[in-house]
């Protein structure tokens, strides 16, 4: 049956989609969910992932239960076991696993699901499954939803969804005020912070790039994005142009942080899971690109990357000893890319202001 389509009259009851990791991964598998229970209307869908991106899911309409894993909880593998046991015995009809780790797959280990489906996994972990496709290549959500032609589902672009609550857009209204931002002003969010040095540009190169934009749309404010560990890096930038910018002074959760980014008119940053987000909220956005590729962009719409286009690009490594990819794509050079983009936008200079 591996590597087969699954039968046209299968009917699932109940389906676990597990993506665990990371935060924009756990967005660009929210496509899935949607074409699934349209394709399944009968099926109740549940998505497992870890603690730390789970936020991003609440409120999806077509999602019954989100299954959270906390590895904190799990002290020793014997709580490992019990727990991937007791997933696995909530009477899933069909699994979908777009990762292949460990804590996934011994959920399909453990589970009596008819139909396990994956991408082309090695052979070493093919006993885990009993359907697999390849992948196409592409946009990283249409990638994801390609393994569902196995289900007669046909892949397609579809923006990944994040679903925020009124009362979540009236915070995000008040944070605003609260900074004194207010209806002259054009909120542009901005993340300079990466885990990995190679898809983190200079943060010296974006303190200079914010002040071309400020100097541009004087009417502007930067509302400047950072996760745990990651304000120091943000507070250098911060101090060249206190005005210019909004700084939380607490860590933001992901979905005020969402909710943020959806009042802005743009998002600019590294690859990381910000710019996810923008393409999940409607927010046009502009990513500078390094070890990574062209494949995590939203194809459609205002969604636009830049990179320097080094024969070596994109390398997908998380180490480098040279880092020219970043360090030779100069502010000057971003910035002239990123005017033209904002005067697509219909963001042009207020010749008014100032």
């Amino acid at each position: 049956m591996k590597n087969s389509l699954v039968p046209s009259n299968f009917s699932p009851r109940k389906i676990l989609i597990c993506q665990l990791r990371q935060i924009g991964d756990v967005l660009l598998a929210t496509p899935a969910i949607e074409l699934l229970a349209k394709q399944y209307p009968q099926a109740q869908i549940y998505f497992y992932t870890e603690k730390k991106c789970a936020s991003l899911l609440e409120h999806n309409p077509y999602l019954t239960d989100i299954i959270t894993l906390d590895k904190n909880k799990l002290k020793n593998p014997f709580q490992d076991f019990i727990f991937y046991y007791k997933v696995a015995k909530r009477g899933f009809d069909l699994i979908v696993d777009f990762q292949q780790l460990p804590r996934s797959r011994f959920i399909c280990l453990f589970s009596k699901a008819k139909i396990k489906l994956t991408f082309t996994p090695p052979w070493y972990n093919r006993l885990f499954y009993t359907h697999f496709l390849d992948s196409f290549p592409g946009y990283a959500a249409y990638s994801k939803l390609s393994i569902l032609r196995a289900l007669n589902i046909e892949p397609k672009i579809i923006k990944p969804k994040l679903y925020l609550k009124d009362e979540e857009l009236k915070w995000a209204d008040d944070f605003l005020k609260q900074n004194k931002f207010d209806s002259k002003n054009i909120l542009i969010t901005l993340d300079p912070t990466h885990r990995r040095k190679t898809r983190r540009w200079p943060a010296k190169y974006y303190a200079k790039l914010s002040q071309y934009l400020c100097q541009y749309l004087p009417q502007s404010k930067i509302l400047l994005l950072y996760g745990p560990g990651e304000k120091e890096l943000v507070q250098e930038i911060y101090t060249t142009n206190p005005r210019a910018f909004i700084f939380p002074s607490r860590l933001l959760t992901l979905r005020e942080m969402a909710s943020l980014i959806a009042k802005a008119r743009l998002h600019i940053g590294n690859c990381s899971a910000p710019r996810h987000i923008a393409v999940a909220v409607n927010t046009p956005s502009f990513v500078i690109l390094g070890a990574t590729g062209k494949a995590w962009t939203f194809p459609e719409g205002n969604h636009f990357d830049l990179s320097l286009g080094l024969s070596c690009q994109p390398c997908n490594q998380n180490e480098c000893e040279h880092l020219r990819c970043l360090t030779k794509l100069s502010p000057e050079q971003v910035w002239q890319e990123l005017k033209e983009k904002l005067s697509q936008l219909g963001l042009t200079q207020d010749l008014s202001v100032g």
